[in-house]
């Protein structure tokens, strides 16, 4: 043992000490902290070869790093579809790190973290209101849970064909229908073989929607001639989250053969109020769906999970098994999640999010989903009274879609934009909408109430006003 690793070790308990008031003092600063940094970083000064200790590590770190640690945990950070952190999911990511199994079976011999896998997809599912005909599984964010899931869609569609693409490769074309899918959607596409140019595009639904024109689906459908297809649908697109006609899809599956997923990184949430449950109304008749949890279930990154029907198990371990490694038995007679998944080395990503929702249980969550809606909607109404905004698409959920008024200032967005978050008070990311620049607001943190709405909309007024005058 090296002289820095004994003393680190002895005195562990100290380093852990002051990580903990660190990280306390970063938490509790988050309503007033920056939401921007420019990284004007130090460089890098010459390693010691026998290294530096923890202590001085930590040292340099905060004198390098720290200060330009932006809030994009705070209440005010709307980039993306960021979520915030809640205090039981950072009990539970700590816990991970520490006691860090490789999360892989629930029964046998070997550690039994994965048990609290199992249990964490079962109060999701509780939590969303589908079956248990689902069997779902972690992995790091919606890219992976959407090629998880498409890359069983991807052996169900070889099947139909009596081909092992798993075994064999693709050698065909696979029909792949969708109206606006999302970016990591199209990359699985590409990762897994099947092609990110290969989509047949469906046409969006008339007047200002996002979502599939479900006759034109059906149009595409027939012009396939009975041949099977994988259709992605969505729950929340990105810009205006719109959701897309899920009763009318399971009724085109009563006569149709494809596989239905369902990306609904962010929108699944919606099941948690009862006020927009409707829109995922038929969803849990999916193949697949995608959902992520460091947006609005407010935990850590990396951290998403897939669902895919137990009917499909076969078709998953297909795909995913460790078929060359004796010593991992029978896929069939040993359960392990290595081979119902792509990883083989997983942290255990499950911890957090038992502890977020035993903590805080289904009415914690429909607080959660139901105040983010609120203050999108407070921004939606300063927009609508303002000279200054427009809104782009109506607001549906909880993401504001919007750009300066007037074509005459579509130049004018990205400066604007710039500027506002220069301020460090709020982060927003631009976005274009149908030909125009616009702005995207995304409201998932458990933090935000209607004091940081007030700050936004004041920043957003002064600072449009110093630059359309």
């Amino acid at each position: 043992m090296t002289p820095h690793l004994k003393q680190d070790f002895g005195q562990l308990q100290s380093l852990l000490s002051d990580i903990t008031n660190q990280a306390a003092g970063y938490l509790g600063s988050l309503p007033g902290r920056s939401v921007f940094a420019i990284p004007e970083i130090a460089d890098l000064p010459e390693p010691a070869e026998e290294g530096l200790g923890t202590a001085k590590t930590l040292e340099l770190f905060n004198t390098r790093f720290e200060p330009l640690m932006v809030a994009s945990s705070g209440p005010r950070y709307l980039g993306f579809v960021t979520g915030g952190t809640t205090p039981a999911s950072i009990v539970g990511d700590w816990l991970a790190t520490v006691y860090d199994q490789n999360t892989q079976v629930s029964r046998g011999e070997g550690d039994i973290s994965a048990v609290i896998e199992e249990e964490a997809i079962s109060l999701l599912l509780d939590l969303f209101e589908l079956p248990a005909e689902f069997f779902g599984g972690f992995v790091t964010g919606a890219t992976m849970s959407n090629f998880t899931c498409l890359g069983v869609a991807r052996q169900w569609y070889g099947k139909q064909q009596e081909k092992d693409y798993a075994k064999d490769g693709i050698t065909d074309r696979v029909n792949v229908l969708s109206a606006t899918p999302h970016s990591s959607s199209v990359k699985s596409l590409a990762m897994l073989g099947l092609g990110s140019r290969n989509i047949i595009r469906v046409n969006t639904a008339d007047g200002n929607r996002e979502a599939m024109d479900t006759e034109d689906l059906e149009r595409r459908i027939r012009a396939l001639n009975g041949a099977p297809f994988i259709l992605i649908s969505s729950a929340g697109t990105v810009n205006t989250v719109d959701f897309d006609n899920f009763n009318a899809i399971a009724r085109l599956r009563e006569n149709h053969n494809f596989w239905w997923h369902i990306d609904a990184a962010f929108g699944g949430f919606a099941a948690c109020s009862p006020q927009h449950k409707h829109l995922l109304e038929d969803w849990e008749k999916a193949d697949s769906i995608t959902i992520d949890c460091h947006k609005w279930l407010n935990v850590p990154y990396d951290s998403a999970f897939f669902l895919v029907r137990e009917e499909h198990k076969r078709l998953q371990v297909e795909t995913f098994q460790n078929s060359d490694a004796p010593y991992l038995g029978d896929p069939s007679e040993n359960f392990n999640y290595l081979n119902f998944l792509p990883e083989n080395s997983r942290r255990l990503r499950a911890l957090p999010v038992w502890f977020t929702l035993m903590a805080y249980g289904k009415k914690g969550y429909r607080h959660i989903v139901e105040n983010s809606v609120k203050m999108s909607g407070l921004l939606e109404e300063f927009i609508v009274q303002s000279p200054k905004f427009e809104l782009l698409a109506p607001v549906r959920l909880n993401t504001v879609c919007f750009t300066l008024s007037g074509t005459e200032n579509q130049e004018t967005v990205s400066r604007f934009l710039s500027a506002l978050n220069r301020t460090g008070k709020v982060f927003m990311t631009p976005t274009v909408y149908r030909d125009r620049k616009g702005i995207r607001a995304a409201f998932v943190n458990w933090m935000t109430d209607e004091n940081d709405i007030r700050i936004i909309t004041e920043y957003m007024d002064r600072i449009a006003g110093e630059i359309l005058q």
